[in-house]
């Protein structure tokens, strides 16, 4: 059985990493999280060591190691400013490690964890499970080679004030809110579309922000928002749209399974990889430092 170690369990997406190595049959072994609301995980993983303290977290990954019990991944839900130095923690302790998005705050950091991937013999898996969407996937088929195309992409979901007292809020720390609500998005489109020609930014600020996208096989008009301001409909809880050459793309259905599809990809061993996280994390690094 394929043993995980889990950081970060209190934070919304947590539940479909813990669901997903249920579903592949491997093993929740043990849990890193400071803040201890995390009664979710005895509804997937019950026997699962859990600890508050990173200190007691690392003596148990070095101990379990040592014992001949160690972990094969470590999968990371942390605050997105601690991504970067838990993938660090994994490979060190002998673990791949599975990151949520963004992998990473600064593309600087790719070379330097290519480096880690090389002396540790581990690998880094991002986790990109739009490309694992079978409506994207449609696209991408119909699209092909076809250049010219147009898209526009609105996204407005809404966050009470909660989110700016949080790290979320802190573009220092979340690396604002093309990183935290736009990175997906973009890393589909360069999918399906090609690298980034121009990336021109025409506003960022901390609820929201547009611009606009020069691809090899498309022209993207972007906006993205937190703000309940710009919801077309008052009394909409939130707005997703990308159209492709005037077209609606509907993939409202489908997201809940990403996740176990994302880690089966992985244990087959076609995982996706640091370079495939590099694009998106170049976009929306122009995008946070932006200047009017």
């Amino acid at each position: 059985m394929i043993r995980f170690g889990l950081i970060g369990a209190s934070g919304y997406i947590a539940p479909r990493h813990m669901e997903a190595i249920r579903n592949v049959n491997g093993e929740l072994v043990t849990i890193l999280d400071p803040n201890d609301s995390v009664g979710i995980i005895d509804r997937y993983h019950p026997t699962a060591t859990y600890f508050s303290e990173y200190e007691r977290f690392d003596r148990e990954v070095d101990r379990l190691k040592r014992m001949g019990k160690g972990l094969n991944f470590i999968s990371i839900a942390s605050p997105n400013y601690l991504h970067d130095a838990h993938i660090r923690f994994s490979l060190k302790n002998g673990c791949s490690a599975i990151c949520e998005k963004p992998l990473v705050l600064n593309p600087y950091s790719i070379g330097s964890l290519e480096d880690l991937e090389k002396e540790t013999n581990r690998k880094i898996y991002p986790i990109l499970q739009l490309r694992l969407h079978q409506s994207i996937i449609d696209l991408k088929e119909k699209i092909g080679k076809n250049k010219n195309n147009k898209v526009e992409l609105r996204y407005v979901t809404p966050r009470g004030k909660w989110y700016h007292y949080s790290w979320k809020g802190d573009d220092i720390k979340s690396g604002g809110i093309a990183t935290n609500i736009g990175i997906h998005f973009f890393d589909m489109l360069l999918w399906i579309f090609g690298d980034v020609k121009n990336n021109f930014v025409s506003h960022h600020n901390k609820k929201n922000a547009c611009g606009y996208l020069e691809l090899e096989r498309a022209n993207v008009d972007w906006f993205l928002s937190v703000d309940e301001r710009d919801l077309p409909h008052k009394n909409w809880k939130a707005f997703r749209s990308i159209k492709v050459n005037g077209e609606e793309i509907d993939f409202s259905d489908g997201f809940t399974d990403l996740h176990t599809k994302s880690y089966e990809e992985i244990l087959s061993g076609n995982g996706f990889s640091l370079s495939d996280a590099k694009p998106a994390l170049d976009i929306v690094n122009k995008i946070r430092n932006y200047k009017t």
